[in-house]
């Protein structure tokens, strides 16, 4: 399998898939990282005496910071190279998880989950690598691999985690700090460059600025794209966010159970985008599997929170990670493709950093209406999907033009 550099190339340079397969560890083994510690976090905040609202704030620390770092990184990898962007990156997840494993207070751990957001720029990073050395038509297979790749982190992740969790939170937090730090020393050794000289320094739309973001949504294509983007994050967040409170509530989930509920996900995740998004990309295209995942979404969010059992409560969770797996890849080929070669880890990171705003204010709105009434979060997560489904659909199309 090789993976041309330009639409004119037949043949990829015998390093460029290795480099992606370097690219697709990083991102694996950042999320596993992520994944060992993101379903006990708000347990571990409950042992402080933190509630709906509080835990919402927690998630929104680590947004809040990526809101500032990601288009400063997005924006550093068009000007430096992807490779130096991403190892800063990788130095700055072990550094935070280290921090995390340290904290004693409700006050550190939010301190720590904001370093992390710092420097979590990885995945828009990885996405612009693999915009760089992919062809537009073969694309949204290639950005669905770095979704597979993001689930079997979270496939993994939770599973370790939750089993990790017996020995203590601080255990699981120092475990992924170690698979971060080795995830560091591959790309150090392992990972080349994507961006050629020739186009860095050359991008002058995609700064952080007020400015800026005002010029970037006001653009014909890469502005509603960016906008879809962000409140689709916002619906996901909606749900992700108040699950495990409410998983608790409702079935008296433990720990372990949720890090196995998590790895599940990450497992319909990765069958959807290591395997099925390519072929159905191909087929009807990204705008008709993306306005499929929001459609899906909708349903599925809607029924979550009333399911009379378990297992069916199960069953509900699992098309939700259906949708999220059509969803996430289609976006990101979309606005991709809508930015220049020089704009692409701008924008991307731009866009990555409107997702941590929808992550700073979804947290905090979710768990506001999950105390108020436990269904609230899912039901505001389906009305945002079906709008963003009507505007996909009138927006989409001018991408793949």
């Amino acid at each position: 399998m090789t993976v041309p550099t330009d639409p004119a190339s037949a043949k990829a340079p015998p390093r460029t898939l290795a480099s992606l397969l370097v690219v697709y560890m990083t991102v694996f083994l950042d999320l596993l990282g992520f994944g060992l510690i993101l379903p006990l976090l708000p347990f571990y905040a409950m042992r402080f005496g933190a509630q709906g609202a509080q835990i919402g704030l927690l998630f929104a620390c680590f947004s809040i910071a990526q809101l500032i770092g990601a288009p400063v990184l997005g924006r550093m990898s068009d000007r430096l190279g992807r490779r130096p962007v991403l190892i800063v990156c990788l130095l700055g997840s072990t550094l935070s998880l280290l921090a995390t494993g340290l904290t004693d207070s409700l006050y550190t751990l939010m301190a720590a989950r904001a370093l992390a957001g710092l420097f979590g720029g990885s995945i828009a990073t990885a996405q612009a690598y693999v915009a760089d050395v992919t062809t537009p038509t073969e694309r949204t297979k290639y950005m669905g691999l770095i979704g597979a790749s993001i689930g079997m982190g979270f496939v993994f992740g939770p599973f370790i985690g939750a089993e990790l969790s017996r020995f203590g939170f601080s255990t699981a937090a120092f475990v992924a700090a170690g698979l971060s730090c080795a995830n560091l020393v591959l790309a150090v050794f392992s990972l080349h460059e994507s961006l050629p000289e020739s186009a860095r320094g050359k991008s002058t739309r995609v700064s952080l600025s007020l400015s800026s973001l005002q010029e970037a949504l006001g653009r014909k294509v890469v502005g509603p794209l960016l906008l879809i983007t962000m409140l689709a994050t916002l619906s996901f967040v909606a749900m992700e966010s108040t699950f495990a409170l409410f998983a608790k509530q409702r079935y008296g989930f433990s720990e372990q159970t949720m890090g196995r509920l998590f790895a599940l996900i990450g497992i319909v995740i990765a069958i959807i985008q290591g395997g099925v998004i390519g072929p159905l990309a191909r087929r009807f295209g990204e705008v008709r599997i993306g306005t499929a995942g929001f459609v899906i979404l909708t349903g599925s969010f809607s029924a979550l929170p009333f399911m009379p059992t378990q297992a069916l409560m199960i069953a509900a969770l699992v098309v939700v990670a259906i949708g999220q797996g059509l969803l996430s890849p289609s976006l990101s080929t979309l606005l991709s493709r809508a930015a220049s070669k020089t704009e692409q880890g701008g924008t991307l990171g731009l866009g990555q950093s409107l997702n941590s705003l929808a992550r700073a204010i979804g947290p905090v709105l979710a768990g506001t209406l999950f105390d108020l009434y436990a269904p609230l979060p899912y039901l505001l997560a389906a009305l945002i999907t079906t709008v963003l489904a009507a505007l996909l659909v009138r927006h989409g199309r001018a991408a793949t033009a």
